[in-house]
Protein backbone atom coordinates (compact mmCIF):
# COMPACT_ATOMS: atom_id res chain seq x y z
CA UNK A 1 0.00 0.00 0.00
CA UNK A 2 1.43 3.37 -1.08
CA UNK A 3 0.54 7.02 -0.53
CA UNK A 4 -0.82 9.21 -3.37
CA UNK A 5 -2.34 12.62 -4.03
CA UNK A 6 -4.71 13.06 -6.98
CA UNK A 7 -6.36 16.31 -7.95
CA UNK A 8 -6.74 19.52 -9.90
CA UNK A 9 -6.19 23.11 -8.81
CA UNK A 10 -6.05 26.69 -10.08
CA UNK A 11 -2.64 26.00 -11.63
CA UNK A 12 -3.85 23.13 -13.81
CA UNK A 13 -7.53 23.78 -14.55
CA UNK A 14 -9.83 26.74 -15.25
CA UNK A 15 -12.86 27.43 -13.08
CA UNK A 16 -15.19 25.81 -15.62
CA UNK A 17 -13.39 22.49 -15.06
CA UNK A 18 -12.82 22.83 -11.32
CA UNK A 19 -16.49 23.36 -10.60
CA UNK A 20 -17.38 20.12 -12.35
CA UNK A 21 -15.48 17.97 -9.85
CA UNK A 22 -15.99 20.04 -6.70
CA UNK A 23 -17.51 18.23 -3.70
CA UNK A 24 -20.27 19.72 -1.56
CA UNK A 25 -19.66 19.70 2.19
CA UNK A 26 -22.68 17.52 2.89
CA UNK A 27 -21.67 14.86 0.34
CA UNK A 28 -17.98 14.40 1.17
CA UNK A 29 -18.46 11.61 3.72
CA UNK A 30 -20.69 9.66 1.36
CA UNK A 31 -18.13 10.14 -1.42
CA UNK A 32 -15.32 8.89 0.85
CA UNK A 33 -17.30 5.78 1.74
CA UNK A 34 -17.94 5.17 -1.95
CA UNK A 35 -14.25 5.62 -2.83
CA UNK A 36 -12.93 3.29 -0.14
CA UNK A 37 -15.26 0.55 -1.30
CA UNK A 38 -12.78 0.20 -4.16
CA UNK A 39 -10.41 -2.60 -3.21
CA UNK A 40 -7.45 -0.54 -4.40
CA UNK A 41 -8.14 2.38 -1.99
CA UNK A 42 -7.80 1.70 1.74
CA UNK A 43 -7.64 5.20 3.29
CA UNK A 44 -8.87 8.51 1.84
CA UNK A 45 -9.53 12.19 2.54
CA UNK A 46 -10.98 14.80 0.17
CA UNK A 47 -9.96 18.48 0.18
CA UNK A 48 -12.37 20.55 -1.93
CA UNK A 49 -12.12 24.36 -2.03
CA UNK A 50 -12.73 27.07 -4.62
CA UNK A 51 -9.17 26.61 -5.89
CA UNK A 52 -8.67 22.84 -5.69
CA UNK A 53 -10.18 19.39 -5.42
CA UNK A 54 -7.68 16.85 -4.11
CA UNK A 55 -7.94 13.24 -2.98
CA UNK A 56 -5.28 12.08 -0.54
CA UNK A 57 -5.30 8.32 -0.34
CA UNK A 58 -3.38 5.18 0.55
CA UNK A 59 -3.85 2.38 -1.92
CA UNK A 60 -2.33 -0.01 -4.39
CA UNK A 61 -2.36 2.17 -7.55
CA UNK A 62 -3.55 5.70 -8.40
CA UNK A 63 -5.58 4.57 -11.41
CA UNK A 64 -8.60 3.40 -9.42
CA UNK A 65 -8.99 6.80 -7.72
CA UNK A 66 -8.86 8.81 -10.95
CA UNK A 67 -11.37 6.48 -12.56
CA UNK A 68 -13.62 6.83 -9.52
CA UNK A 69 -13.34 10.65 -9.53
CA UNK A 70 -14.56 10.87 -13.12
CA UNK A 71 -17.34 8.32 -12.59
CA UNK A 72 -18.54 9.95 -9.35
CA UNK A 73 -19.07 13.26 -11.15
CA UNK A 74 -20.56 11.52 -14.21
CA UNK A 75 -17.73 12.61 -16.48
CA UNK A 76 -15.73 10.70 -19.05
CA UNK A 77 -12.21 10.11 -17.78
CA UNK A 78 -10.65 11.80 -20.83
CA UNK A 79 -12.55 15.01 -20.01
CA UNK A 80 -10.62 15.64 -16.79
CA UNK A 81 -7.42 13.66 -17.33
CA UNK A 82 -5.51 16.56 -19.02
CA UNK A 83 -6.04 18.67 -15.88
CA UNK A 84 -5.26 16.01 -13.27
CA UNK A 85 -2.00 15.60 -11.39
CA UNK A 86 -1.02 12.45 -9.54
CA UNK A 87 1.78 12.56 -6.98
CA UNK A 88 3.36 9.35 -5.65
CA UNK A 89 4.73 9.01 -2.13
CA UNK A 90 7.51 11.63 -1.74
CA UNK A 91 5.81 14.16 -4.02
CA UNK A 92 2.46 13.50 -2.34
CA UNK A 93 3.93 14.24 1.10
CA UNK A 94 5.70 17.37 -0.14
CA UNK A 95 2.50 18.58 -1.82
CA UNK A 96 0.46 18.12 1.37
CA UNK A 97 3.04 20.11 3.37
CA UNK A 98 3.11 22.90 0.74
CA UNK A 99 -0.68 23.13 0.60
CA UNK A 100 -1.01 23.33 4.39
CA UNK A 101 1.70 26.03 4.50
CA UNK A 102 -0.03 28.19 1.88
CA UNK A 103 2.74 27.77 -0.70
CA UNK A 104 0.39 26.30 -3.31
CA UNK A 105 -2.43 28.80 -2.80
CA UNK A 106 -3.64 31.43 -5.25
CA UNK A 107 -2.89 33.92 -2.48
CA UNK A 108 0.64 32.93 -1.45
CA UNK A 109 0.79 32.29 2.28
CA UNK A 110 -2.96 32.67 2.92
CA UNK A 111 -4.01 30.96 6.18
CA UNK A 112 -7.53 29.80 5.25
CA UNK A 113 -6.36 26.63 3.52
CA UNK A 114 -5.10 25.22 6.83
CA UNK A 115 -8.60 25.39 8.31
CA UNK A 116 -10.05 23.84 5.15
CA UNK A 117 -7.54 20.98 5.37
CA UNK A 118 -8.45 20.39 9.02
CA UNK A 119 -12.10 20.26 8.01
CA UNK A 120 -11.24 17.66 5.35
CA UNK A 121 -9.51 15.56 8.03
CA UNK A 122 -12.51 15.86 10.34
CA UNK A 123 -14.83 14.67 7.55
CA UNK A 124 -12.56 11.69 6.80
CA UNK A 125 -12.44 10.79 10.51
CA UNK A 126 -16.23 10.84 10.73
CA UNK A 127 -16.49 8.78 7.56
CA UNK A 128 -14.05 6.23 9.02
CA UNK A 129 -11.64 6.52 6.08
CA UNK A 130 -8.72 8.19 7.88
CA UNK A 131 -6.28 5.40 8.71
CA UNK A 132 -2.90 5.53 10.44
CA UNK A 133 -0.97 6.65 7.36
CA UNK A 134 -3.19 9.61 6.44
CA UNK A 135 -3.65 10.60 10.07
CA UNK A 136 0.10 10.83 10.44
CA UNK A 137 0.45 12.69 7.13
CA UNK A 138 -2.00 15.41 8.11
CA UNK A 139 -0.65 15.80 11.63
CA UNK A 140 2.79 16.32 10.11
CA UNK A 141 1.27 18.76 7.60
CA UNK A 142 -0.24 20.89 10.37
CA UNK A 143 3.02 20.87 12.32
CA UNK A 144 4.99 21.92 9.22
CA UNK A 145 2.50 24.72 8.47
CA UNK A 146 2.86 26.02 12.02
CA UNK A 147 6.65 25.95 11.74
CA UNK A 148 6.64 27.71 8.36
CA UNK A 149 4.31 30.46 9.55
CA UNK A 150 6.15 31.03 12.81
CA UNK A 151 9.70 31.03 11.41
CA UNK A 152 9.30 32.70 7.98
CA UNK A 153 7.59 35.81 6.59
CA UNK A 154 5.35 33.79 4.27
CA UNK A 155 2.21 35.36 5.73
CA UNK A 156 3.37 38.98 5.54
CA UNK A 157 1.55 41.61 3.45
CA UNK A 158 -1.16 39.25 2.24
CA UNK A 159 -3.86 40.72 0.02
CA UNK A 160 -6.85 38.46 0.63
CA UNK A 161 -9.69 37.66 -1.74
CA UNK A 162 -11.93 39.85 0.39
CA UNK A 163 -9.57 42.83 0.20
CA UNK A 164 -9.17 42.26 -3.56
CA UNK A 165 -12.95 42.39 -3.99
CA UNK A 166 -13.06 45.77 -2.26
CA UNK A 167 -10.28 47.09 -4.48
CA UNK A 168 -12.12 46.01 -7.61
CA UNK A 169 -15.37 47.59 -6.38
CA UNK A 170 -13.52 50.87 -5.87
CA UNK A 171 -12.65 50.84 -9.58
CA UNK A 172 -16.36 50.81 -10.43
CA UNK A 173 -17.77 53.06 -7.70
CA UNK A 174 -16.11 56.22 -6.50
CA UNK A 175 -17.29 55.68 -2.93
CA UNK A 176 -18.26 52.33 -1.36
CA UNK A 177 -19.96 54.38 1.36
CA UNK A 178 -22.69 55.39 -1.12
CA UNK A 179 -23.53 51.83 -2.18
CA UNK A 180 -25.98 49.18 -1.03
CA UNK A 181 -24.35 45.75 -0.63
CA UNK A 182 -25.87 42.26 -0.68
CA UNK A 183 -23.97 39.24 0.63
CA UNK A 184 -25.32 35.82 -0.36
CA UNK A 185 -24.24 33.11 2.08
CA UNK A 186 -23.04 33.32 5.68
CA UNK A 187 -19.88 31.21 5.73
CA UNK A 188 -16.32 32.14 6.59
CA UNK A 189 -15.54 33.76 3.22
CA UNK A 190 -18.69 35.90 3.23
CA UNK A 191 -18.01 36.96 6.81
CA UNK A 192 -14.49 38.00 5.80
CA UNK A 193 -15.80 39.93 2.77
CA UNK A 194 -18.49 41.60 4.87
CA UNK A 195 -15.85 42.73 7.36
CA UNK A 196 -13.75 44.33 4.62
CA UNK A 197 -16.66 46.00 2.82
CA UNK A 198 -18.32 47.21 6.03
CA UNK A 199 -15.07 48.92 7.02
CA UNK A 200 -15.95 51.34 4.19
CA UNK A 201 -19.26 52.12 5.95
CA UNK A 202 -21.61 51.34 3.03
CA UNK A 203 -25.07 52.86 2.85
CA UNK A 204 -26.83 49.54 3.55
CA UNK A 205 -25.86 45.88 4.01
CA UNK A 206 -28.09 42.80 3.68
CA UNK A 207 -27.36 39.09 4.18
CA UNK A 208 -29.27 36.47 2.21
CA UNK A 209 -28.80 32.92 3.43
CA UNK A 210 -30.60 29.59 3.15
CA UNK A 211 -30.70 29.40 6.95
CA UNK A 212 -32.32 32.66 8.05
CA UNK A 213 -31.08 32.35 11.65
CA UNK A 214 -27.44 32.18 10.56
CA UNK A 215 -28.01 35.10 8.22
CA UNK A 216 -29.45 37.11 11.12
CA UNK A 217 -26.41 36.37 13.28
CA UNK A 218 -24.02 37.70 10.64
CA UNK A 219 -26.29 40.68 9.89
CA UNK A 220 -26.24 41.62 13.58
CA UNK A 221 -22.43 41.51 13.64
CA UNK A 222 -22.03 43.79 10.61
CA UNK A 223 -24.93 46.10 11.33
CA UNK A 224 -27.12 44.92 8.44
CA UNK A 225 -30.42 43.17 7.77
CA UNK A 226 -31.23 39.59 6.80
CA UNK A 227 -33.40 38.45 3.91
CA UNK A 228 -34.51 35.04 2.67
CA UNK A 229 -33.04 33.53 -0.51
CA UNK A 230 -36.56 33.37 -1.91
CA UNK A 231 -36.66 37.18 -1.86
CA UNK A 232 -33.67 37.62 -4.15
CA UNK A 233 -35.74 37.95 -7.30
CA UNK A 234 -37.72 40.91 -5.99
CA UNK A 235 -34.95 42.52 -3.94
CA UNK A 236 -31.87 42.17 -6.19
CA UNK A 237 -32.42 45.50 -8.01
CA UNK A 238 -31.96 47.38 -4.71
CA UNK A 239 -28.25 46.50 -4.48
CA UNK A 240 -25.24 48.00 -6.22
CA UNK A 241 -22.74 45.38 -5.02
CA UNK A 242 -23.41 41.63 -4.74
CA UNK A 243 -20.95 39.17 -3.21
CA UNK A 244 -21.90 35.49 -3.25
CA UNK A 245 -20.28 32.38 -1.81
CA UNK A 246 -22.54 29.43 -1.01
CA UNK A 247 -22.29 25.66 -1.26
CA UNK A 248 -25.16 25.44 -3.74
CA UNK A 249 -24.57 22.87 -6.51
CA UNK A 250 -26.54 25.08 -8.94
CA UNK A 251 -26.43 28.83 -9.71
CA UNK A 252 -28.50 31.03 -7.40
CA UNK A 253 -28.56 34.09 -9.66
CA UNK A 254 -29.55 33.31 -13.22
CA UNK A 255 -29.32 35.52 -16.30
CA UNK A 256 -33.05 36.23 -16.34
CA UNK A 257 -33.13 37.38 -12.71
CA UNK A 258 -30.19 39.75 -13.20
CA UNK A 259 -31.62 41.11 -16.47
CA UNK A 260 -34.86 42.01 -14.69
CA UNK A 261 -32.93 43.68 -11.86
CA UNK A 262 -30.85 45.78 -14.29
CA UNK A 263 -34.00 46.87 -16.07
CA UNK A 264 -35.55 48.00 -12.77
CA UNK A 265 -32.30 49.85 -11.98
CA UNK A 266 -32.57 51.64 -15.35
CA UNK A 267 -29.17 50.20 -16.29
CA UNK A 268 -27.26 51.62 -13.36
CA UNK A 269 -24.14 49.40 -13.07
CA UNK A 270 -24.01 46.43 -10.71
CA UNK A 271 -20.75 45.01 -9.35
CA UNK A 272 -20.83 41.26 -8.61
CA UNK A 273 -18.27 38.91 -7.07
CA UNK A 274 -18.80 35.14 -7.26
CA UNK A 275 -16.45 33.31 -4.89
CA UNK A 276 -18.27 29.98 -5.06
CA UNK A 277 -17.19 26.76 -6.78
CA UNK A 278 -19.44 25.63 -8.42
CA UNK A 279 -20.47 29.17 -9.37
CA UNK A 280 -23.44 30.89 -7.74
CA UNK A 281 -23.93 33.30 -10.66
CA UNK A 282 -24.45 32.08 -14.22
CA UNK A 283 -21.41 32.98 -16.32
CA UNK A 284 -23.63 34.60 -19.01
CA UNK A 285 -24.35 37.37 -16.50
CA UNK A 286 -20.78 38.59 -16.97
CA UNK A 287 -21.55 39.31 -20.65
CA UNK A 288 -24.13 41.97 -19.76
CA UNK A 289 -23.10 45.57 -20.46
CA UNK A 290 -24.14 46.93 -17.07
CA UNK A 291 -22.78 44.12 -14.90
CA UNK A 292 -19.18 43.78 -13.73
CA UNK A 293 -18.84 40.14 -12.69
CA UNK A 294 -15.65 38.73 -11.16
CA UNK A 295 -14.92 35.10 -10.19
CA UNK A 296 -12.18 33.68 -7.96
CA UNK A 297 -9.91 33.33 -10.99
CA UNK A 298 -10.50 36.99 -11.95
CA UNK A 299 -9.26 38.09 -8.53
CA UNK A 300 -5.90 36.36 -9.06
CA UNK A 301 -4.23 39.40 -10.64
CA UNK A 302 -5.23 41.64 -7.76
CA UNK A 303 -3.95 39.31 -5.06
CA UNK A 304 -0.56 39.17 -6.75
CA UNK A 305 0.26 42.56 -5.28
CA UNK A 306 2.52 42.22 -2.26
CA UNK A 307 3.80 38.83 -3.40
CA UNK A 308 7.34 40.09 -4.00
CA UNK A 309 7.93 40.71 -0.31
CA UNK A 310 6.97 37.11 0.43
CA UNK A 311 9.00 35.39 -2.28
CA UNK A 312 12.17 35.40 -0.17
CA UNK A 313 10.29 33.53 2.54
CA UNK A 314 9.38 30.79 0.05
CA UNK A 315 13.01 29.63 -0.10
CA UNK A 316 13.13 29.26 3.69
CA UNK A 317 9.75 27.54 3.73
CA UNK A 318 10.74 25.06 1.02
CA UNK A 319 13.89 24.15 2.98
CA UNK A 320 11.80 23.40 6.07
CA UNK A 321 9.39 21.32 4.02
CA UNK A 322 12.15 19.28 2.35
CA UNK A 323 13.62 18.37 5.72
CA UNK A 324 10.23 17.41 7.15
CA UNK A 325 9.38 15.32 4.07
CA UNK A 326 12.50 13.20 4.69
CA UNK A 327 11.44 12.72 8.31
CA UNK A 328 7.94 11.60 7.35
CA UNK A 329 9.23 9.19 4.71
CA UNK A 330 11.52 7.60 7.31
CA UNK A 331 8.47 6.99 9.49
CA UNK A 332 6.56 5.65 6.49
CA UNK A 333 9.38 3.24 5.66
CA UNK A 334 9.24 1.76 9.15
CA UNK A 335 5.54 0.97 8.64
CA UNK A 336 6.54 -1.81 6.22
CA UNK A 337 8.59 -3.58 8.89
CA UNK A 338 5.86 -3.51 11.53
CA UNK A 339 4.30 -6.91 10.59
CA UNK A 340 7.65 -8.76 10.57
CA UNK A 341 8.69 -7.14 13.87
CA UNK A 342 5.37 -8.20 15.40
CA UNK A 343 5.83 -11.77 14.10
CA UNK A 344 9.40 -11.88 15.45
CA UNK A 345 8.29 -10.74 18.89
CA UNK A 346 5.37 -13.20 18.91
CA UNK A 347 7.70 -16.08 18.03
CA UNK A 348 10.17 -15.07 20.75
CA UNK A 349 7.36 -14.78 23.30
CA UNK A 350 6.04 -18.26 22.43
CA UNK A 351 9.52 -19.72 22.87
CA UNK A 352 9.98 -17.92 26.19
CA UNK A 353 6.66 -19.15 27.57
CA UNK A 354 7.33 -22.72 26.43
CA UNK A 355 10.76 -22.84 28.07
CA UNK A 356 9.45 -21.14 31.20
CA UNK A 357 6.75 -23.81 31.62
CA UNK A 358 9.39 -26.54 31.13
CA UNK A 359 11.68 -24.96 33.74
CA UNK A 360 8.87 -24.57 36.27
CA UNK A 361 7.97 -28.24 35.94
CA UNK A 362 11.59 -29.22 36.66
CA UNK A 363 11.68 -26.95 39.71
CA UNK A 364 8.36 -28.36 40.93
CA UNK A 365 9.74 -31.89 40.95
CA UNK A 366 12.74 -30.75 42.99
CA UNK A 367 15.56 -30.43 40.43
CA UNK A 368 18.55 -28.27 41.31
CA UNK A 369 17.56 -24.60 40.58
CA UNK A 370 21.05 -23.69 39.29
CA UNK A 371 21.00 -26.59 36.83
CA UNK A 372 17.41 -25.73 35.77
CA UNK A 373 18.34 -22.07 35.12
CA UNK A 374 21.42 -23.09 33.17
CA UNK A 375 19.39 -25.51 31.05
CA UNK A 376 16.65 -22.87 30.60
CA UNK A 377 19.12 -20.29 29.28
CA UNK A 378 20.79 -22.80 26.90
CA UNK A 379 17.49 -24.05 25.51
CA UNK A 380 16.18 -20.49 25.03
CA UNK A 381 19.40 -19.34 23.33
CA UNK A 382 19.32 -22.34 20.98
CA UNK A 383 15.72 -21.63 20.03
CA UNK A 384 16.43 -17.94 19.31
CA UNK A 385 19.51 -18.74 17.20
CA UNK A 386 18.23 -21.81 15.36
CA UNK A 387 16.50 -19.96 12.49
CA UNK A 388 19.27 -17.40 11.71
CA UNK A 389 21.98 -20.10 12.05
CA UNK A 390 20.11 -22.38 9.67
CA UNK A 391 19.60 -19.51 7.21
CA UNK A 392 23.35 -18.77 7.24
CA UNK A 393 24.26 -22.39 6.72
CA UNK A 394 21.86 -22.79 3.79
CA UNK A 395 22.48 -19.39 2.15
CA UNK A 396 22.58 -19.59 -1.63
CA UNK A 397 22.66 -16.47 -3.79
CA UNK A 398 22.69 -14.29 -0.68
CA UNK A 399 25.78 -15.91 0.86
CA UNK A 400 27.81 -12.67 0.55
CA UNK A 401 25.13 -10.30 1.85
CA UNK A 402 23.55 -12.44 4.58
CA UNK A 403 26.50 -12.47 7.05
CA UNK A 404 26.70 -8.66 6.94
CA UNK A 405 22.93 -8.41 7.44
CA UNK A 406 23.02 -10.77 10.42
CA UNK A 407 25.91 -8.75 11.83
CA UNK A 408 23.82 -5.57 11.67
CA UNK A 409 20.73 -7.26 13.12
CA UNK A 410 22.60 -8.68 16.13
CA UNK A 411 25.16 -5.85 16.53
CA UNK A 412 28.07 -8.26 16.10
CA UNK A 413 31.65 -7.06 16.28
CA UNK A 414 33.36 -6.99 12.83
CA UNK A 415 35.92 -9.53 14.04
CA UNK A 416 33.25 -12.07 14.93
CA UNK A 417 33.69 -15.32 13.02
CA UNK A 418 30.16 -15.95 11.81
CA UNK A 419 29.36 -19.53 11.05
CA UNK A 420 32.19 -21.14 13.07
Amino acid sequence: MALFTLGINHHTAPLAVREQIAFQTDTVQQALADLTRCQAVHEAAILSTCNRTEVYFAGDTPGAASQWLAAYHRLARHEIEPYLYTYPERDAVRHAFRVASGLDSMVLGEPQILGQMKEAVRAAEEAGTLGTTLHKLFQHSFAVAKEVRSTTAIGANIVSMAAAAVRLAERIFERIADQRILFIGAGEMIELCATHFCAQQPRHVAIANRTVERGLMLADRVGGTAIRLEELGERLAQFDIVVSCTASPLPILGLGMVERAIKVRRHRPMFMVDLAVPRDIEFEVGEMDDVFLYTVDDLAQVVESGIESRQAAVVDAEAIISERVDGFLRWLATRGTVPIIRSLRDAAERARRHEMEHALKLLARGDDPVRVLDQFSHRLTNKFLHAPTQALAQAGDGRDELPALVGRLFHLHPDSRLGE
